[in-house]
């Protein structure tokens, strides 16, 4: 079977004949610093892509096509372009499309939000804002060409990857965070304006997306964010009442684009609002991030959800994957996997992007040790049964 045709059965919820891995889509890639140590641990692997960029903000890289095989990838993204960018003339910076304002921070490791240009907007501002052009030719140039390659002459699992925005993240990040959050309660009618606008922009720019690629992916993913590492953002009833409705709205649009399953990145202890996120019409959550609180015990997950919602990622970059010895990585991916593979419904990546502290002898374990487990049927009891106490540390 080729990797898209183990994706529409695992999607479907029935036992493929092994597991789906993926990595290099744009949160899911490897740090620039990182990226040549893997390099020279390696040796024999040809990689050339270390100066070329994937996310600006992130500091990650486009993954050299040599490393994507080497680690058995299965899917194959297409990347909008970052367009309408302008460059900071006071910092080492930049304002994105939206004209949120970033800088760099003091070690040069990623670019951090640095400004809100509507925190003292009023209503009346919202329309005067100059928001993102959608009809920019070049936020797509290319993709549905190299899309249409892809799907033509390989069997990889095709995804449209993330315009990088959504609704709630987007809007906290041009009114800030504090004045966001209190306009959810005390400025309904601004709160509304804006998620309104910024979900037609959205719309807009993913009808001319699945335009070019449409026809030729399998997966498109939207990126947003709804919990921290203890908690929900917001309380899960504020959330279904004033958030909620815009998301849904969106990937409704996305479906009913092209035949897709819809992928849903948020970080955080989302656990309250996984039903809710069901009903947005989401096919696969990512990126199950197992060190916050409720979504460590993925057996549950599996459980309570696994015949409706898929599952993506669940490998911890934050202290599993850089601290971690080579048995206590083996039991985690033999516990992921069984957690949530069995009857499918599971693709296994890491949680985020690998950052450079982590060992790149531990990035290579990892991807080896899904070819060593990842071959249905899975029979991985024993081998969780070996280090028992070290899933205790996770009870």
């Amino acid at each position: 079977m080729t990797p898209r045709e183990i994706f529409k059965t695992a999607m479907n919820h029935q036992q493929p004949e092994r597991m789906l891995v993926d990595m290099g889509k744009h949160i899911g890639s490897i740090h620039k610093r990182a990226y040549p140590a893997i390099r020279n641990y390696l040796g024999n692997v040809p990689m050339k892509n270390e100066r070329l960029i994937l996310d600006r903000m992130a500091q990650t890289v486009v993954p050299d096509e040599e490393l994507l095989q080497r680690f058995g990838v299965d899917f194959r993204w297409v990347v909008p372009h970052y367009v309408q960018v302008k460059e900071r003339e006071d910092v080492d910076g930049y304002i994105d499309m939206w004209g949120v304002p970033y800088r760099a921070t003091a070690d040069k490791d990623h670019f951090a939000v640095d400004g809100a240009p509507l925190k003292k907007a009023t209503l009346k501002d919202i329309d005067k804002f100059q928001w993102p052009r959608v009809d920019d030719p070049k936020q797509f140039e290319g993709l549905g060409a190299r899309a249409k390659h892809l799907f033509e002459n390989t069997g990889y699992v095709i995804g449209a990857d993330a315009i990088k925005a959504g609704p709630l993240m987007t809007a906290l990040q041009m009114r800030g965070y504090e004045q966001f959050f209190m306009d959810l309660v005390i400025d309904t009618d601004f709160a509304d304006a804006l998620l309104e606008r910024i979900t037609w922009t959205l719309k807009e720019m993913w009808t001319r997306y699945m335009r070019d690629v449409g026809p030729y992916v399998q997966i498109a993913y939207v990126t947003d964010d709804l919990g921290t590492q203890t908690s929900m953002l917001m309380s899960p009833q504020l959330f279904r009442e004033r958030i909620k409705p815009w998301m849904t709205q969106l990937h409704n649009h996305i479906k009913s684009l092209a035949d897709v399953k819809l992928m849903m990145h948020t970080d955080g202890a989302v656990l309250p609002v996984i039903e809710d996120i069901i009903e947005m019409n989401v096919d696969i959550l990512n990126p199950v991030q197992t060190s916050t609180k409720g979504m460590e015990d993925t057996a549950h997950l599996k459980e309570r959800f696994g015949d409706r919602l898929s599952f993506h990622g669940a490998i911890d970059v934050q202290q599993l994957l850089p601290n971690a010895s080579y048995d206590e990585l083996r039991w985690e991916v033999a516990k992921r996997i069984h957690d949530l593979g069995r009857n499918g419904g599971y693709i296994i990546a890491p949680c985020h992007n690998i950052s450079h502290d982590t060992p790149p002898e531990n990035v290579v374990a990892l991807f080896d040790l899904v070819k060593e487990f990842g071959q249905y049927p899975l029979d991985l009891d024993a081998e969780i049964a070996k280090n028992n106490s070290y899933f205790a540390r996770f009870k």
